[in-house]
């Protein structure tokens, strides 16, 4: 099957063989999967909705017409894309759909085969059952199927009859990954291959003055030094000593765009919160001015830096620049995009660009840009005929990644009777989608959903409630990072709402589920209550603190457990519930909730970027740490199927941990921690 959703990890090729082997009546050991060739027909039919105006728990004709029309704004414009946790609200009726379709074409062709009536055939393993028992394979079948048209009305199966979806299973890379053996995009090989390295300017976006490539060329075995747009690239015989020769390049670099050091840059947010600047009001209820003015003002600010991407397995393309085509191995997450550059900068049509999608080793969202791609591209279209493979160092790629955008938020509040009465919280970043779509040159006016995404539309009747987005100046250049907005106003939003709970004297849970108007979400809340023992004795070292959010459409209540040692905080124990409509496979659900966590965690507790001089601080793992094995919580999950829409997981679950751990961490220690990372208030195990 040709899977058009690109997998990085997160299982997204299991499970959309998954979906298509429910209906088409084959076990997952008889599918082979291939990303194939990118296509218009791939389009992403979720990813559209996210943009919308409208809360994911609004279904008014407006709502649902607007997602109509972006659903065919994606059409109209190909978008094959891998992102913002679709995968599996994209393929979950269509995959289904594509299966019961062939399954009823491929009866249809045995009853033309046999003379037996459709009616009295039936499907299992791959085969086709006459009524006395006799099998017909499908691939007996092929040859008069293809001369049929699609049988294209169908009747998709029950959820009570499925034998795959909902069942735990294998996934297909598991043994590979195991022993070793997976191949990865950095693993690809073609005869004749030359490795390349480029230098660019540290202070993004900056011009190179001049560079010096006398040492570079002597060096064993390079073989060229080629300029590219921005900087100069290294051609050599292998990868290690292409990096050498690059770094030998002596190079003069111009001044950044952005502030050269991080005051700067939060001074620009800071001077964002004015109606000059704002980008949304999406929610507005009751009258929050009136509110302040009879009542005692609560006020807290909060901050959250730029992160790195940093999947662990380098970043690569192989290139193959000829006379009349182009040939593109990579791992990416939107291939049609790449197409449509390389086509511009080669000046070859774009059918004859051809992309050939590999296995990604993380992504996070970093392989939804492609300037390796461009980079491989241009040192290619100087070498024709000859692949070259461009391979960042760790270094090339931290101290240049677009990053998880930096943001900063400010609440006011006010409490009455023990309840929540206002809530007002102004959310401040550079606009994220406008860096991401302006490198692939087109504009963006705005306004920006994810400013605000994982704050405005959360399921909660707060008497006088209002979120505002503002629109700070561009920055350093900013991406897509695993939860977008939400990541980091999850954390803003439920903070600020457990501080005004606590000042209202009410218990942080029984709060939040009063507040909660949304069915669902609240038995997300109900189950993290249950799972966790909330409201039990815990010891005089002991906190929990809970947090919810809704983004991407789902609802995700969290609640975290631990300890205050004489060495700092030690992380115990998580619990976690998800409303995702349905769950198509047990064990892959578990395993992204638990990696979504401990991915928020680690970047929540140790991990920043920061610039001094216009450059990247942080070039490796030992500056942009991660959560150790042994500092991992005992992670219990649930995931609910109460909702009436099938959603993704693979991104949910990062927003609201971080802030379920400061609630836990003020539960313990009567601290309150407002920015991340939070090593830098408090020690931790």
């Amino acid at each position: 099957m040709i899977t058009s959703r690109a997998d990085s990890g997160q299982g997204a090729y299991s499970v959309q063989a998954i979906l298509i082997a429910e209906e088409l009546d084959v076990e997952l050991d008889q599918i082979k999967v291939d990303p194939g060739m990118p296509d218009k027909a791939y389009y992403n039919t979720a990813v559209g909705a996210d943009a919308a105006p409208f809360a994911p728990t609004d279904d008014s004709f407006a709502a649902n017409t607007t997602r109509t029309v972006l659903d065919s704004l994606m059409k109209f414009l190909g978008m094959q894309i891998t992102g913002g946790s679709t995968t599996v609200p994209d393929s979950y009726e269509k995959l289904r759909l594509a299966g019961a379709v062939a399954r009823e074409t491929l009866k249809a062709a045995a009853s033309q085969k046999t003379g037996i009536s459709v009616s009295e055939l039936k499907t299992v393993g791959g085969m086709v059952l006459t009524p006395d028992g006799t099998k017909i394979s499908y691939q007996e079948l092929a040859s008069i199927t293809a001369t049929l048209d699609p049988v294209d009305e169908v009747t998709l199966r029950d959820p009570s009859t499925w034998r795959i979806v909902r069942k735990p299973h294998q996934r297909f890379d598991i043994v590979a990954k195991s022993t070793g053996t997976q191949a990865y995009g950095i693993d690809f090989k073609r005869d004749g291959m030359v490795h390349a390295m480029v230098r660019t300017n540290p202070r993004r976006g900056g011009e190179m003055i001049s560079y010096d490539d006398t040492t570079a060329k002597a060096m064993r075995g390079v073989q060229k030094v080629l300029p590219i747009t921005g900087g100069v690239a290294v051609v050599a015989d292998n990868t290690w000593r292409a990096i050498q020769a690059a770094n030998a390049l002596e190079i003069e670099w111009g001044d950044a765009p952005y502030p050269a050091e991080m005051d700067g840059h939060w001074q620009a947010l800071s001077d964002s919160f004015n109606d000059d600047h704002q980008d949304s009001r999406q929610r507005d209820d009751g009258d929050v001015t009136a509110a302040f003015e009879s009542a005692e003002v609560i006020e807290a600010e909060y901050r959250a830096p730029y992160l790195a991407h940093a999947p662990l397995e380098p970043i690569s393309a192989v290139v193959e620049v000829s006379e009349d085509r182009v040939d593109v191995w990579a791992g990416t997450q939107i291939p049609r995009v790449v197409q449509t550059n390389v086509a511009k900068l080669t000046g070859i049509d774009f059918d004859s660009v051809y992309v050939h999608v590999l296995m990604m080793g993380g992504s996070f969202g970093h392989r939804l840009e492609d300037r390796v791609v461009k980079e491989a591209t241009e040192i290619a279209m100087q070498i024709p005929g000859i692949p070259v493979k461009l391979t960042y160092s760790r270094e090339e790629d931290m101290t240049h990644d677009d990053t998880r955008q930096i943001a900063m938020a400010r609440g006011r509040g006010t409490v009455k009777d023990g309840k929540v009465e206002t809530y007002d919280l102004g959310i401040a970043m550079p606009s994220i989608y406008a860096s991401q779509v302006g490198r692939q040159g087109l504009p963006f006016p705005g306004p920006d959903t994810q400013i605000v995404a994982g704050a405005w539309e959360q399921p909660l009747s707060i008497p006088n409630y209002r979120i505002t987005g503002y629109r700070a100046p561009e920055l350093a250049p900013i991406s897509s990072w695993r939860s977008v907005g939400a990541s980091s106003n999850g954390f803003f939003h439920d903070v600020f709402l457990d501080e005004l709970i606590h000042a209202a004297g009410a218990d942080a849970m029984e709060e939040r589920l009063r507040l909660c108007w949304h069915e669902p979400s609240r038995k997300a809340l109900e189950k993290a209550a249950e799972m966790s023992s909330w409201g039990a004795p815990l010891a005089a070292s002991k906190g929990r603190g809970v947090a919810f959010c809704m983004s991407f459409g789902v609802a995700v209540a969290e609640v975290i457990e631990v300890t205050n040692t004489d060495d700092g905080i030690k992380l115990d124990n998580v619990w976690a519930a998800a409303e995702v409509g349905k769950v198509i496979d047990p064990i892959m659900f578990e395993n992204m909730v638990q990696g979504g966590i401990n991915w928020a965690l680690g970047h929540a507790i140790m991990s920043e970027i920061t610039y001094s001089d216009g450059m990247t601080e942080q070039e490796n793992f030992d500056t942009f740490e991660s959560l150790r094995m042994y500092q991992s919580p005992k992670i219990e999950v649930a995931g609910l199927e109460n909702g009436d829409h099938v959603r993704g997981i693979g991104e949910p679950m990062v927003p609201p941990a971080a802030a379920a751990l400061s609630n836990a961490i003020f539960a313990a220690t009567g601290q309150r921690i407002r920015e991340m990372p939070m090593n830098k208030f408090i020690d931790f195990v």
